[in-house]
């Protein structure tokens, strides 16, 4: 287990960069590994503990495994897929004239 500071989240799409000693150049963290049960988005500057490993996603060396908010006791999340992560794909389509 680490501890870190979330340097940005971008809570529309669902990911953040974690930064922390223990992983240089940033952790990457999708909102699948929060593991508080209701927990989704994480605030800019926001102190959290989490676990990881190598290598990461869009050029961060690490990912986050499982991160929830510092002093907080993670819980494990159930996974229809069995994996660890999950992705939304939406659609969007122009009106034809």
């Amino acid at each position: 287990m680490s501890t870190g500071v979330i340097r940005e989240w971008n809570g529309d799409e669902g990911w953040g960069v974690i930064d922390s000693t223990e992983t240089p150049g940033g952790c990457w963290a999708h909102f699948s590994a929060a593991a508080v049960d209701g927990y989704v988005s994480f605030g800019s500057g926001e102190r959290v503990d989490f676990e990881w490993e190598a290598p990461g996603q869009d050029g961060f060396p690490f990912r986050a495994l499982k991160l929830w908010p510092s002093g907080s006791s993670p819980v494990a999340r159930p996974s229809s897929s069995g994996g660890a992560y999950s992705s939304t794909l939406s659609l969007h389509f122009d009106e034809q004239p």
